[in-house]
């Protein structure tokens, strides 16, 4: 497929630290190496492609540069005997939409490797309301099953209205478990009680800064998006041998923490990397999310934009605004 051209959203470094985003015209034999080509269909909005599309080099190195962490297409050429032109697959993590041109371009090629078989019971759409964000959420809720948490055990989720929040508190109430929601800034209340949340709570009733070691138990696990004095209150709020899951650091990557949590109260703090996850895992968690955990009310988290809209779903992200998951549509 020489010289055709796509459309995609291309970052441009105009001035030492200034930064431009423009829908541009793009050309496939600029694409990197890679044994897959993929026509996407459907991307999503991420906290980690607003860094890369507001110039942090923290996550893109050089640029201009394509972001997308999430794509869900079909394979359109492969020199790979793992898929053959024509299959439904979705791609997220590894270096997608870092530095490798990502998903909010028309096309992107890749290492086989990297590609996931779409399961039977989701469409490539409902792909990407899950995302990379539904798909942290999968990981953050297999590792707090498999450590043993009931569903008689009341579940915290921080930054609850956010793409990964919003997926845990849904997974969460649809498996039967208790949810507490941690509402936003913004009042999400309403939002929050509809996609499950048997109770939502302000910052203000779970950060405490006293910096006492140990607070009153009230969880048995949580999912926490935030990082930062969220996190840290979240620890010491967690009952006797109880478990928390970490994924993000909107509010700050630096906790400030006794050890107390984890010697008086057996507590197990979870890292959750989604970027480098083994594959046998990864298809797990997509399994489930395509059965067991897919929610009825999957499109209510789902707004649908064209690539001619990122900008300004880009700004919520960055002004801490939005809410769910954002679809964006390629060919729209």
């Amino acid at each position: 497929m020489e010289n055709k051209t796509y459309q995609g959203l291309m970052v441009r470094e105009t001035a030492e630290k200034q930064f431009v985003r423009n829908i541009e015209e793009l050309s496939i034999d600029h694409l990197p190496a890679g044994d897959v080509l993929v026509r996407v269909l459907y991307s999503s909005l991420n906290y980690k492609d607003m860094l890369s599309a507001t110039g942090n080099r923290g996550v893109t190195k050089q640029y201009p540069h394509t972001p997308g962490i999430d794509a869900a297409g079909i394979v359109e050429e492969s020199s790979s005997g793992e898929v053959k032109p024509g299959d439904e697959v979705i791609v997220t993590s590894y270096d997608l939409g870092m530095n490798t041109p990502g998903g909010l371009g028309q096309f992107i090629r890749v290492p086989s490797s990297w590609i996931v078989r779409k399961p039977a019971g989701l469409s490539l759409r409902e792909s990407m309301v899950f995302g990379t964000a539904g798909f942290t959420a999968a990981l953050s809720i297999l590792r707090l099953i498999d450590f043993g948490l009931g569903k008689e055990d009341e579940v915290l989720v921080t930054g609850a209205s956010g793409g990964v929040g919003s997926v845990a508190v849904s997974i969460h109430s649809h498996a039967g478990f208790p949810v507490t929601a941690l509402n936003s800034l913004k009042d999400e209340r309403e939002f929050l009680f509809g996609i499950g949340a048997a109770r939502v709570i302000e910052p203000v009733d779970l950060v405490e800064e006293s910096g006492r070691p140990l607070l009153k138990e009230q969880w048995k696990g949580c999912v926490d998006t935030l990082g930062g004095n969220v996190l840290t209150s979240a620890i010491r709020s967690i009952r006797a041998n109880g478990a928390i899951t970490c994924c993000g650091n909107v509010v700050s990557p630096e906790i400030k923490l006794t050890v107390f949590p984890f010697i008086l109260r057996g507590v197990t703090l979870f890292g959750i990397d989604s970027q480098n996850c083994p594959m046998p895992l990864r298809q797990r968690a997509w399994n489930m999310l395509s059965s067991m955990w897919k929610f009825p009310w999957l499109e209510k988290l789902a707004t649908e934009i064209s690539l001619r809209g990122i900008n300004t779903e880009i700004d919520k992200i960055k002004s801490g605004s939005h809410k769910g998951r954002t679809i964006v549509n390629l060919w729209m």
